[in-house]
C-alpha cells in the first residue's frame, strides 16, 4: 500500500490524512493555529510484516533552528504509554540537516522509522510530536498531533 502524498500550506485544526489501509489508519492536525508549508509521506501504511516505515519531510520553519528540543508524547486508549524528549540541534557539532536552517528555508529529507518493528496491539493512539527553539519548552516552533487507528491485533 502507499501512503498519500501532499505538500500545501495546510489549514489549522484540519485533519489531514496520512494512510489508510485495512490494518492502520493515520492523520494529523497542527496543535496551534497558524498554517504551515509541510508535507510528510510515510510507506508502507501497515502494521503488519513491516520492519520499518519509509518516512519524507519536507518542511519550511518559521523561525531560525539553532537550538531544536522535540517532545514526543504517546497516548494508547487514553492512557499515557510513553514520554520522550530529546535535544536535536543545540548549536555546536550537530548532526541533524534540520539543525542551522534559517527561518524560510526548506527542509527536504527522507528518513527510516524503525517503531514499526513494535507489535502495536490494536486499539487508538494519540501522539504529540513538539519541537520547541528552548530548552525550558516555552517557544514552541512546531506541534503535530497524530491519530493512529490500529484496525487490528499485529500477533
Amino acid at each position: 500500500m502507499f501512503g498519500l502524498f501532499f505538500f500545501v500550506l495546510f489549514t489549522p485544526g484540519v485533519s489531514e490524512l496520512l494512510c489508510a489501509s485495512s490494518d492502520l489508519e493515520m492523520s494529523y492536525t497542527f496543535c496551534d493555529s497558524t498554517a504551515h508549508a509541510f508535507m510528510f509521506n510515510l510507506t508502507p501504511c501497515s502494521t503488519m510484516n513491516k520492519s520499518t516505515w519509509n518516512a519524507t519531510l519536507t518542511w519550511i520553519p518559521r523561525s531560525d533552528i539553532i537550538f531544536l528540543k522535540i517532545v514526543f508524547n504517546v497516548w494508547y486508549d487514553g492512557a499515557k504509554a510513553l514520554h520522550w524528549k530529546e535535544v536535536i540541534c543545540s548549536g555546536a557539532d550537530d548532526e541533524y540537516s534540520v539543525c542551522g536552517m534559517l527561518k524560510g528555508e526548506t527542509l527536504a529529507t527522507a528518513f527510516d522509522i524503525k517503531g514499526a518493528r513494535t507489535k502495536f496491539p490494536k486499539g487508538n493512539y494519540s501522539i504529540i510530536l513538539q519541537g520547541f527553539s528552548d530548552d525550558s519548552e516555552k517557544n514552541m516552533i512546531m506541534c503535530l498531533n497524530f491519530t493512529m487507528i490500529v484496525k487490528r491485533d499485529a500477533f
